[in-house]
């Protein structure tokens, strides 16, 4: 018998610009060919907020800040008989916008592009699951946790507003 796989932790990198969402086409699985945040693997030793904003600039060129937690989820991937092949934390984490304007794709990402709400929802064929929701959350005046900052208080959150420069 095979012992389970250790559960995985990942991130996905939110930037807000006025009513825009800053999206990535995805290259690789999962989502190939799907639009949706830039993120990936929380690396050995790696804060959320530092994976965020490696993934960030690694698949777009985005030179950022992390600044909070929006929310988390779980992704559990089963074989058609039901058995897990995999199971991923994802944490949605709010990063700053800086205004910056030379975005490209690069590498896990074929494209990049700024979507308002009603694109996504136009095409939710072209987006990966769950994009419109975790995009009405980023674009509300919910915030986001702005911890795990050392010294930080996880009482208080941050609006939205205040994510984008």
């Amino acid at each position: 018998m095979n012992a389970p796989s250790p559960v995985s932790a990942a991130i996905l990198a939110v930037v807000v610009r006025g009513p825009r969402l800053l999206l990535i086409r995805r290259a690789n699985p999962p989502d190939q060919g799907l639009w949706g945040f830039p993120g990936g693997r929380i690396e050995h030793g790696e804060t959320l907020f530092q994976a965020a904003e490696r993934e960030l600039r690694e698949e777009t060129g985005f030179v950022t800040r992390a600044q909070g937690v929006l929310t988390a989820f779980d992704v559990l991937d089963r074989t058609p008989e039901g058995r897990l092949r995999f199971h991923y934390v994802i944490t949605v984490v709010c990063c700053a916008d800086t205004g910056q304007t030379d975005i490209h794709a690069a590498d896990d990402a074929v494209a990049t592009g700024w979507f308002t709400l009603d694109q996504i929802r136009a095409t939710p064929e072209r987006m990966s699951p769950g994009l419109l929701e975790l995009g009405t959350l980023a674009l509300s005046d919910r915030g986001a946790a702005p911890w795990p900052i050392p010294g930080g208080d996880p009482r208080r959150l941050i609006p939205v507003q205040d994510h984008a420069s």
